[in-house]
């Protein structure tokens, strides 16, 4: 998995953005959309697994996948114009966890 910092959002953030989109308040303007805080992808995913039980080993390599080194570093962090949506990664990995189905 490629060590990527990214700026997860969340599925619900989008809907409201959508929905506001839809009512035209935010009056036709085009923006880039994002999460509130830059992670690290690997990070994230291994605490994502952790929250529901797994324990898969992930290894950090610019080797495999379709994003090369050519994205290191905060190419795919949004620049100062984003418009960031409030929900962080922790929050909604709790929420996730509680609801996520067990592998019993």
């Amino acid at each position: 998995m490629p060590p990527l910092l990214v700026p997860p959002i969340a599925a619900a953030d989008v809907g409201d953005v959508l929905a506001e989109s839809a009512t035209d308040t935010l009056q036709g303007r085009a923006t880039d959309l994002a999460g509130p805080e830059p992670q690290d992808r690997v990070d994230m995913a291994r605490r994502t697994l952790a929250a529901r039980g797994a324990s898969i080993r992930l290894i950090p390599s610019w080797q495999s996948g379709l994003l090369g080194v050519d994205a290191a570093g905060e190419v795919l962090v949004p620049g100062p114009e984003a418009r960031l949506v409030p929900t962080t990664c922790d929050p909604w990995l709790t929420g996730r966890s509680a609801t996520a189905p067990s592998d019993s």
